[in-house]
């Protein structure tokens, strides 16, 4: 039994890249077909979320009675706050400058007349749902303490999270069977979730039939300038910046990319990083940050920490300005990147949240047509697994710096587990050879 279970093709990310390579390859070879999947992706997230809010309130209940003082965990969301402003402000700033270099728009000449807006209606209305600043903090507290959980609102399950955890911490010792009973509960959660990635390399494999199928290689070619851009901005931005981070705090970001390397590929194939949330939480637990450190941060910055959403908006909104000849001053662009940095933190891991943050966002402004959004419609699907992909190692990332920032992130743990798991992956290549 052991063998059978280090056989190389038994690896989760085996099998999620190969069930990508072959979805993809169906969906270029039977693109009517193809599209016809998307369904099992969506089947696949909606299994992850449904556990959501009941883990995320679990982990973030335990993780504050767990630390016995109301003090810390003030300490840790205001460091979690600094943290995310400024590296969602560096990413701001990285895509206006790039799209600037690179004008990917430039000569498009498109003309917004011939335009057809009717394709993002549905888009304009929501970011019209969503309302302004005001309305978004004010969503965030639920109508009934249910609501927030059959909403499913990640901002909203947080909340409840923190009032339960520091109400548990005021109570003292009289919480523990409580606690101890919440606790056993997300166990079971957990095991609920091993089950269900089972499905992720059907899962991604359908999501990438579906984006082959449905957007078609043609389409990548015709606005391929952007799709370069903003990938390699991704890039540098991992790389450079994150990877400064990922120094600093004391594991290096190859060896990070190479632990959530599962992760990473499921995030690509199905556009979403709420499908892996649970996976982050106890892998970054196993690699040495502090249970309460993990159940705080890392929820909290899928909505507030979405580097790869960022540098999208940005770059997205300057290129839509070009391919319209719609000249921008240098002062239109810096009230660009000010209500940036407010509509920016209403986009959470859901696949397109990003598309319809840049509706709102020009919505607001009014400089930029809004009908040019029609322009990235047939490519946002692939623009999406950038920056899902960089959202996930941002806030993977982010939660290892805080942790480190709060002395709560235990290195040599992390180099343990690093050995551990290299060990075991070298085990696998010596068994299939």
């Amino acid at each position: 039994m052991e063998i059978a279970k280090s056989r190389w093709y038994s690896q989760l990310y085996v099998q999620v890249l190969i069930g990508i390579i072959i979805g993809g390859l169906f969906g270029y070879v039977q693109p009517e077909y193809g599209a016809r999947l998307q369904p099992l992706a969506d089947g696949f997230i909606k299994l992850i979320k449904m556990l959501l809010a009941p883990i995320i309130f679990g982990t973030v209940v335990v993780g504050i009675a767990k630390m016995g003082s109301i003090k810390e965990v003030g300490r840790i969301g205001g460091k979690a706050l600094i943290y995310f402003e400024v590296l969602s402000t560096i990413a701001l700033v990285i895509g206006l400058v790039v799209v600037n270099i690179v004008k990917p728009g430039v000569g498009m000449n498109i003309n917004t007349a011939t335009l057809d807006g009717s394709a993002i209606n549905k888009y304009n209305q929501i970011a019209h749902e969503q309302g302004g600043t005001i309305d978004f903090f004010m969503n965030i507290i639920p109508t009934t303490f249910i609501d927030a959980f059959a909403k499913g609102s990640m901002l909203q399950v947080i909340l409840l999270s923190v009032l339960m955890g520091v109400a548990l911490v005021q109570m003292g010792d009289v919480s523990k069977p409580l606690i101890s009973m919440i606790d056993l509960f997300l166990q079971g959660l957990f095991k609920i979730v091993a089950m269900v990635m089972r499905l992720a390399p059907i899962g991604a494999g359908a999501g990438m039939a579906f984006t082959i199928g449905k957007y078609g290689i043609g389409t990548l070619l015709s606005l391929g300038q952007l799709l370069v851009a903003l990938y390699l901005t991704t890039l540098l931005f991992v790389f450079v910046v994150l990877g400064a981070v990922a120094r600093w705090s004391g594991l290096p970001l190859m060896q990070f990319l190479r632990y959530f390397k599962d992760e990473i590929l499921i995030t690509l194939g199905t556009c979403s990083t709420e499908a892996v949330l649970p996976r982050m939480m106890v892998k970054l637990e196993k690699l040495g940050c502090e249970k309460s450190v993990v159940g705080m941060v890392l929820p909290t910055g899928y909505t507030f920490n979405a580097d790869g959403t960022c540098i999208y908006l940005t770059m997205a909104a300057v290129f839509v300005a070009q391919a319209t000849n719609t000249h921008l001053t240098l002062m239109d662009q810096a009230v660009l990147l000010g209500v940036l940095l407010l509509t920016s933190k209403g986009s959470a891991g859901v696949a397109g949240a990003g598309f319809i943050t840049l509706a709102a966002t020009l919505t607001t402004i009014h400089s930029i047509p809004l009908v040019g959004l029609v322009l990235l419609l047939g490519i946002d699907r692939f623009l999406n697994e950038a920056r899902a992909v960089t959202n996930l190692i941002g806030n993977g990332i982010g939660t290892i710096a805080i942790a480190k920032w709060d002395n709560s992130f235990d290195v040599a743990k992390a180099r343990q587990e690093i050995a551990i798991t290299k060990a075991a992956k070298l085990k696998v290549k010596r068994f299939a050879v």
